[in-house]
């Protein structure tokens, strides 16, 4: 049989043809794309004529088709939908990508291709517009920061170097799928499940089910708290899932020993901070900044540090509150972690931070109602687009729905692919891929992919979402939005090709409308009855937008988790896995956060952003991103009409799509930023959202 991976897909949108697609056919479209890459890049190397736009820039963003369409089918497949086989692909070829992309990066003959056409375009011999400039100026960069001009025994060591690195990640992510799913809490006794619903009852049960357990199973997101603490009375249950969530991949008595992944990370790290000597840096920190908005460490250890000691007071004082609520439950009996989130609640409607109960909102969340009404509805209104349920295409899921997006005018814009429902082959968390990249070289349409870990419904129930899962949908969305409305020349600055720093920024600026009192109306409606939600509650909700000291201080905890591993040198890092939980420990004490009764929102052997992700000395970005998010938001809210007080209009959303959606990674972020706001990001807005303002 052909293999459909070998040639474009004539599927609409060119959607992969996941139903005849197998292993064998990724294996051969990944060895033939190699090839054909590596040969095309061989022509332009060799050519003689005088370098220009097109046979240099044009020829490099057409070459490895194959390979990138492999790629881009099979990453998400295999993130969304493992396998044992699909991880055994990943595992072969993970090192032999890494090694190809050595075999780019350091071949003289291409950098200095591209060196002759930035000297003939210095010399005015050449006319580079502002998108090839910039796409110029980052292969460059991208030469000398992969090694170019070491000699050729340091090369050989960074070959080696990058190789095991990504076998490790491989490494580590699957054994984070399986340690998550394998950490899920056996509940054999009905009545510790009060403070449930009948429907979260009855997915628990469906979960055991389909383990083949009696009773009830709690399955373990990614992140350390768990939502089903929220609503669990029993203590001694709490605590059960508590210590499973925050004791994953760390070993211990009665553990697979395949599900740890201490020693993993601990040689990521060493390797990287290897690595990064060998190219001329004090650490991977120092190399990874380089290339984002922030500039450099020194900027993100002082955006930290200036945050942490107000952070860590909020939630000191929240703890105060909650320790005063459970003595009146239990006297006696003192605050421990697993507590938190229950006695968060109060019997009045609010939370000990001030904050509106969200929980109470949960039978106003329809899932296909939040989408349709709530995310849908709001590019609609920002930006005309449209979507329309294609139920012929077929996702690489039977549980992935592919949506096409037109135009205002009803021209065809492309494709989203959503996914929204957890399940043990799909790793934790959220996030947004492109399957083809927006391209006007390649007359490309977008196509993306939403991919989320909704509690699926138990049969015959409706998909009810919390008020964390609505805003996780709305965040991934925004991310959609910038790949497709992307509105460049070259596929490899489509979309969310952007700084690691600037990437979460326009996910987070469509959190925004989540919370905008006249969409609420639409789609925060009873699942039942179709009413809308008590108006006392839409104003409590939209009053309490400033985040909790304990939302902040987990995301903090993480960020500098993730700095320390990154920035201490190699000699100070731990030898083997036994060292993680004294470095953790120690990190989180120097930087003044050590405060127990908060977790970090990942620890370190399930910190898949910085270990098995492309977040290594990077998930600060989050932070960042929101300094520009804040200010964004009240640039919105300046263009509020009587009609749209919150300025979710048309104008506001054309000129935010132009200047900075459309852009993609087409030119420089931060200047993306000045053009589009008429200056840099204040912080301002932030310190307000945080409670830090003064």
């Amino acid at each position: 049989m052909t293999n459909p991976l070998l040639s474009p897909s004539t599927l609409p949108f060119a959607l992969p043809d996941y139903a005849a697609i197998t292993d064998a056919h990724v294996r051969e479209a990944l060895e033939v794309g190699m090839e054909e890459h590596l040969a095309e890049l061989g022509e332009l190397g060799k050519d003689e004529e005088p370098a220009t736009v097109e046979n240099v820039l044009h020829a490099w963003e057409r070459s490895g088709s194959t390979l990138d369409r492999t790629l881009s089918a099979f990453w998400v497949a295999r993130s969304a939908d493992t396998t044992p086989g699909r991880d055994a692909l990943m595992a072969e070829f993970s090192p032999r990508l890494a090694a190809h992309q050595d075999a780019i990066l350091l071949d003289r003959s291409l950098y200095e291709r591209l060196v002759a056409l930035r000297e003939r375009a210095d010399a005015g011999q050449v006319a580079l517009d502002e998108q090839d400039a910039y796409l110029l100026t980052r292969l460059l960069a991208d030469y000398e920061r992969g090694g170019i001009a070491l000699p050729p025994a340091e090369q050989a060591r960074l070959k080696e170097l990058n190789a095991e690195l990504a076998t490790l990640s491989t490494a580590f992510d699957t054994a984070l799928t399986a340690g998550r799913n394998a950490a899920a809490v056996h509940v054999t006794d009905e009545a510790e499940l009060a403070g449930l619903s009948p429907d979260e009852r009855a997915g628990l049960r469906e979960a055991a089910q389909a383990r083949g357990l009696e009773g009830w199973l709690v399955p373990i997101v990614n992140t350390s708290g768990q939502p089903v603490l929220d609503n669990l009375e029993h203590r001694g249950l709490r605590e059960r899932i508590y210590r499973a969530s925050v004791t994953r991949g760390l070993g211990g008595e009665g553990t697979d020993p395949a599900h740890d992944t201490r020693d993993t990370l601990v040689r990521i790290a060493r390797l990287r901070a290897e690595r990064a000597s060998l190219l001329g840096y004090p650490h991977h920190a120092a190399y990874a900044h380089e290339v984002t908005c922030a500039g450099s460490t020194e900027a993100v250890n002082d955006i930290l540090a200036r945050l942490a000691p107000g952070v860590v007071a909020i939630a000191e004082r929240e703890a105060e509150q909650l320790a005063q609520r459970l003595h009146t439950l239990d006297p006696g009996a003192s605050l421990e972690p697993w507590d938190w989130q229950f006695l968060d609640t109060r019997t009045d409607g609010t939370t000990t931070s001030g904050q509106f109960d969200t929980d109470l909102l949960k039978p106003y969340l329809e899932f296909e109602r939040v989408l349709h009404d709530g995310v849908f509805a709001a590019a609609t209104a920002l930006y005309g687009i449209t979507f329309q349920e294609r139920p012929g295409l077929v996702g690489y899921t039977d549980q992935a729905r592919v949506f096409e997006v037109r135009e205002a005018d009803g021209s065809v814009l492309g494709a989203v692919v959503l996914d929204p429902y957890t399940r043990p082959t799909k790793k934790g968390g959220a996030w947004m891929t492109s399957i083809v990249h927006q391209s006007h070289l390649l007359g490309d349409r977008p196509l993306v992919t939403n991919t989320c870990n909704v509690p699926p419904p138990a049969p015959g129930s409706p998909s009810l979402m919390t008020w964390s899962n609505v805003i996780t949908l709305f965040h991934e969305f925004g991310h959609d939005l910038h790949g497709l409305l992307s509105d460049v020349r070259y596929p490899s600055r489509s979309g969310t090709s952007v700084p690691r720093d600037f990437v979460e920024f326009p996910s987070q600026v469509n959190e925004i409308w989540a919370w905008e009192p006249a969409l609420i109306g639409q789609f925060v409606r009873h699942h039942e009855t179709g009413e809308p939600a008590p108006q006392e509650w839409v104003e409590a909700l939209v009053d309490s937008r400033p985040e909790t000291g304990y939302h902040t201080l987990e995301l903090l905890k993480a960020m500098l988790l993730d700095q320390a591993w990154h920035q201490t040198p190699l000699e100070e890092l731990p030898q083997d896995g036994a060292g993680v939980e004294a470095f953790e420990a120690a990190a989180l004490e120097a930087a003044g956060v050590s405060f127990p009764l908060v977790p970090p929102r990942y620890r370190s052997a399930y910190f898949h952003h910085i270990f098995g992700g492309g977040y290594a000395a990077g998930y600060y970005s989050y932070l960042w991103s929101e300094v520009m998010d804040a200010d964004t938001v009240a640039w919105f809210r300046e263009q509020a009409t009587d009609d749209q007080p919150g300025g979710m209009t048309r104008a506001a959303g054309d000129r935010f799509r132009a200047e900075l959606l459309g852009r993609g990674g087409s030119v420089d972020a931060s200047e993306t930023y000045r053009r589009f706001r008429g200056r840099d990001p204040q912080v301002g807005p932030l310190l307000a959202r945080l409670g830090l303002a003064g």
